[in-house]
């Protein structure tokens, strides 16, 4: 097992490290890197997983370099390792919106969190990334992502979900897999606002989707965006049908 490095974007470096063990059929986990005067990391992995995601985000960047620490939402796989980061670069912060600093981070971060209101831009010289609340999207009150303007690189944390091998950036559809691994976990929650807190991510316009599980797509973003909302607003027409 290896973590692997990319430069998905000019100054955006994916750490991808695949584990064949998990099931159904491997299970990969990707943390995004963002090289700026005040650098960003955005997942942090599993405790399990820092040794290895450590050393190839070194390779990129000093690690007492990092300033900024987030993560979509409050799991072990995304902020684990938070606190080994925190330990790691003495001058970094764990950034996030304020459901998550006030239920849980202000507790389990080792440094206060400084809170971001939803569509604050957060300016790492050279690089901006906009915060974006999305409450329950995919899952989690404490939801949010990050779109780094400069690049329009959204780093979409748990949508769009695959399963398996998979490679570092593609072209092709990344909607099928989505749905496929939506079916077998039912990870999502399914709310009212769930379609329309994906578009308001495809109103964006971003040229490329950072996902946590799966390969970089970069195409019609809006549209895989939009796909993914009808697949969401269908699901919950047919789940609120049967409770008729």
């Amino acid at each position: 097992m290896r973590t692997e490095v990319h430069e998905i974007a000019p100054g955006i470096h994916k750490l991808s490290t695949f584990i064949a063990e998990a099931p159904p059929a491997g299970f990969g986990f990707n943390q995004y890197l963002i090289a700026a005067d005040e650098p960003l990391l955005f997942h942090c992995g599993g405790r399990g997983l820092f040794p290895l995601v450590s050393a190839a985000a070194a390779s990129v960047v000093p690690l007492q370099r990092l300033r900024w620490i987030s993560f979509g939402h409050v799991e072990s796989d995304e902020s684990g390792s938070m606190n080994d980061w925190l330990a790691a670069a003495p001058n970094a912060r764990v950034v996030h919106g304020a459901v998550a600093c006030m239920v849980s981070l202000n507790d389990l971060a080792d440094r206060p969190p400084r809170v971001l209101a939803d569509g604050e831009v957060l300016d790492l010289g050279g690089k901006r990334v906009r915060w974006l609340d999305t409450p329950h999207v995919p899952h989690a009150w404490e939801s949010g992502l990050m779109f780094e303007e400069t690049t329009a690189t959204l780093l979409c944390g748990d949508l769009f979900t695959q399963t398996g091998p998979y490679a570092a950036l593609t072209r092709e559809t990344i909607v099928a897999a989505a749905i496929g691994a939506e079916d077998a976990f039912h990870a999502t929650a399914l709310t009212p606002n769930t379609g329309r807190t994906i578009r308001r991510l495809a109103a964006l316009a971003p040229k490329r989707l950072a996902v946590m599980h799966g390969p970089v797509f970069e195409g019609d973003c809006a549209s895989e965006l939009e796909r993914l909302a009808d697949y969401y607003d269908g699901a919950l027409k047919r789940a609120v049908a049967e409770l008729a």
